[in-house]
């Protein structure tokens, strides 16, 4: 196994691996390499649903969304789908996967199926940079707060998710400034999608501090890009990382197939 930097701040490629032969040492890098990284890419696996699957449980049990919809022979995959008719796309916003949720996902496992003739990258943004790059005063003030995150904004998405009523839940809180579940280290925990105030501040007081956060995390500084090749997976750690799907390929169509791995309470740092 190597492993190689694609960037200063976040992700990493793995070669000279196979995905479907791991022993339980070669797992562990990759699990560590993950936490490291915050986004490994593996060239080349071209997963079977079936592998997929099992290479997600030896993360954690899966996490079904709720949103998306499923792959039908294999109900544990979401669908994340581009007709070539559409200008918009899934994830075509910074976001962080599940943030919405009591106890959010730990890590989303993405398999490239079909691929547009040019476009389509995906690019992820380091959280535990975009803390570190915060003056001392501001991660002060931010470590005494918590932020209310909503899956509402998928009722009002044109990317082709038919979000049904009882998919909803209520917002639920989390802390700014979390620590990894594993490592400790600090992460900053908004984004743009799914966060709406902080706790105790109206949305109106609360849009400057986020707006400029939102901005701040997804710094070129603090992010790599992905361009996806036939057979290729990525993992990211949806507690280091935040991701972007590049909408760049208007009259051709995309199909990836995503797992999610259900992860934990979030503590702050």
């Amino acid at each position: 196994m190597h492993i190689k930097k694609l960037a200063g701040a976040v992700g990493a490629e793995i070669t000279n691996i196979d995905l479907t032969q791991l022993n339980n040492l070669s797992f562990n890098e990759i699990r560590a390499a993950l936490f490291s990284h915050g986004m490994i890419v593996i060239r080349d696996q071209n997963l079977t649903p079936e592998a997929h699957i099992a290479l997600a449980e030896r993360f954690g049990p899966i996490d079904i969304n709720r949103f998306f919809a499923p792959v039908d022979t294999h109900p544990m995959i979401a669908e994340v789908r581009t007709k070539p008719e559409m200008t918009h796309v899934i994830g075509g916003t910074w976001h962080t996967d599940h943030s919405y949720d009591p106890a959010p996902a730990m890590c989303s496992i993405l398999a490239a199926r079909a691929l547009p003739p040019f476009g389509g990258d995906t690019l992820f943004a380091s959280m535990t940079a975009a803390y570190e790059g915060l003056s001392d005063g501001l991660k002060q003030t931010l470590r005494t707060l918590r932020a209310v995150h909503s899956d509402g904004s998928f009722a009002q998405s044109n990317v082709g998710i038919d979000a049904q009523t009882s998919a909803f839940r209520q917002p639920v809180v989390h802390p700014v400034v979390i620590a990894h579940p594993t490592t400790g280290a600090p992460c900053l925990y908004v984004n743009g999608d799914f966060t709406l105030n902080f706790e105790g501040w109206t949305p109106q007081e609360s849009a400057p501090l986020l707006s400029y956060l939102f901005a701040h995390a997804t710094r070129p500084e603090y992010s790599c890009r992905v361009t996806w090749k036939a057979g290729s997976v990525a993992i990211w750690d949806n507690r280091l990382v935040q991701h972007f799907a590049c909408a760049d390929y208007a009259g051709h169509g995309r199909l990836m197939h995503r797992i999610t791995v259900e992860g934990e309470t979030l503590a702050p740092y």
